[in-house]
Parts: C-alpha cells; structure tokens; sequence
C-alpha cells in the first residue's frame, strides 16, 4: 500500500509541524485575536501543513486531475448521483437522531422552538456540505482511488482507509484554555492524540462507528468510480447530525447514554449498530450500482 504510506507520512509530518509552530503561531496571533485557543490556531496549521503536504504527494504519484479526486462523471449523472445520496443520508440518519431522543441519550435542548429547528437545519446544511464536499474527494476520491490503483485486493485498500478516515478524526480534541498556554502546549496537544489512538478503549465505541461510516462510503465510491453519491450521503449525515446537536443536548447520566460516544455527543455504539444495517442494506443491493458506475474506471474494479 505505497500510495497509503505516502498519504500517512504527510499527515503525520503535517501534524508533527503544526505541534511545533503552534506556541509561536498563537503568540502571533493572539495580539490581534485574543479569543483564539492554542488548540485552534494548532488546527489551522494543521490546515495548511497537510495540504501543502498532500500537493506534494499527488505530485509524486502522479495524481494530477479531478478524476483523481473522483470527478470523472458526466456532470448531469454527477449531480443526479448526488442528489440521490443526499436524499439518502437525510433519510437514513434522521431515525438515528429520533432514537437517541426516544431511548433518552439525548434529550431537547433548553428554549427548543420551531425557530431554533429552522437555524440548526440551516447550519447543518451549511456543515454538511462543507465537511461532505472536503472530506470525500479526500478520503474517498483521492486517497482510496490511490490505494485502489495500488493494489491488487481493493476491498483490502478500501477497508486501511476507513480505519484511516477514522481516526483522523480524533486528531483536534483536545481544548486548551488561553491561561493554560505554555510554550509546550503544541506537544501536549501531539501526545494527546496519540494516548488517544494507543488507547483504543477509551475511543472504541466513536473509532467503530466512523469506521463503519467510512466503510459505507467508500464501498459506494468503489463501486460507483465517483464521489458523487458518497458526498451526497455525507452531507446528508452531517446535516442532521449538527441539527441534532444543535437542537438537542447529550444526558451523560441516562441510562442509555453509553450508546454515544461521550467525546463527540452523536457517533456512538447506537451510529454503528445503524450503520451495520444500512451496509448490509447496501451489500445486499451492491448489482444496483452497475448502471451508475463511471466507465472510465471499470478496470479498477475487481
């Protein structure tokens, strides 16, 4: 999997750099900005490091053109696959959300109203778009098409980037408040993740169910050769995941609060069970996806 190793070694490097510069960064930044955080200002260097870094690697590997990052459709099929998988996600994550309020793991929140409910679908919307339309043709176009190419098991390269995408995402949570700053706190923030990620079972129940998440979405680009119906899916996650978390407030004393993830507020033990469900809904129908499937990259599939 040389294309994954590649993709590691520039996050990791991005991370490592961010750790460094942030004390200095922040100082800098803090004169004009005094509300920003530490931690902050840490992952907009984050940011930057790793997409300076990543322009190198697709450099390397010859990974120069939007179908790489999973935009060989026609646009007209393009948009219809993602509108599709919008529909889809709205759909399928909305009973999540009206399971953690009727088993009581998150409950309304304070001054809920009708007017609050239309801010957070607007914001959600906001999100969803923003972390579906970033993240996909990442992870799923760029990343995983590479270690598609690369390999002769793409279910293999499929599943190391799952895992990949997963924990990624505990890389920024660790908050440090402005008084706590000390010119060590760009380190703390590095070995912070890393307790995280050598610690699995502090992180099982969140690394499991956005594993399974990004099992989902990249068996749906594998098979389809675009991003196009997984970035649909995505926003449409995301969308009424932040509604939920706007509108609702997690309750770490209910009874069924262990179905969530305690650190996150949404992705749980109960987002994994779903998503299992919704893959085993999609395997079973897996012949669908032959007809949307973009043509130039019948080859990879195997």
């Amino acid at each position: 999997m040389r294309s994954l190793l590649w993709f590691l070694l520039a996050i990791v490097a991005a991370l490592v750099l961010a750790a460094l510069v942030a004390y200095p960064a922040w100082l800098a930044v803090h004169v004009a900005h005094p509300g920003w955080r530490i931690d902050k200002v840490a992952g907009r260097l984050f940011d930057l490091f790793v997409l300076l870094a990543l322009f190198g690697v697709m450099r390397h590997l010859g990974l120069a053109n939007l179908r790489a990052w999973g935009f060989g459709l026609p646009r007209r099929a393009w948009l219809r696959q993602f509108a599709v998988g919008l529909g889809a996600g709205v759909a399928t994550m909305l009973p999540a959300s009206c399971a953690m309020l009727a088993l009581g793991a998150r409950t309304l929140a304070p001054g809920f109203s009708i007017e609050l409910l239309g801010q957070a679908l607007l914001v959600g919307l906001g999100s969803g778009l923003a972390v579906g339309m970033l993240e996909e043709p990442l992870f799923r176009g760029l990343i995983q098409g590479a270690v598609i190419r690369d390999s002769h098991r793409p279910i293999v390269g499929v599943l190391l980037v799952a895992a990949f995408f997963a924990a990624v995402h505990f890389l920024a949570q660790q908050h440090i408040p402005n008084e706590a700053v000390t010119p060590t706190s760009g380190l703390l923030i590095l070995t912070t993740v890393a307790d995280k990620l050598l610690a699995p079972d502090g992180i099982a129940d969140g690394f499991a169910a956005l594993f399974a998440v990004g099992l989902l979405l990249g068996l749906v680009t594998w098979w389809t050769g675009s991003v196009a119906l997984s970035m649909g899916l995505h926003c449409g996650w995301v969308w009424m995941m932040r509604a939920t978390l706007i509108t609702t407030q997690y309750d770490a004393h209910a009874p069924n609060a262990w179905l969530i993830y305690a650190d996150h507020g949404y992705v749980g033990w109960l987002t994994f069970g779903w998503t299992l469900v919704l893959l085993g809904a999609l395997v079973s129908n897996r012949r669908r996806f032959g007809g949307w499937r973009d043509p130039l990259v019948r080859a990879i599939r195997r």
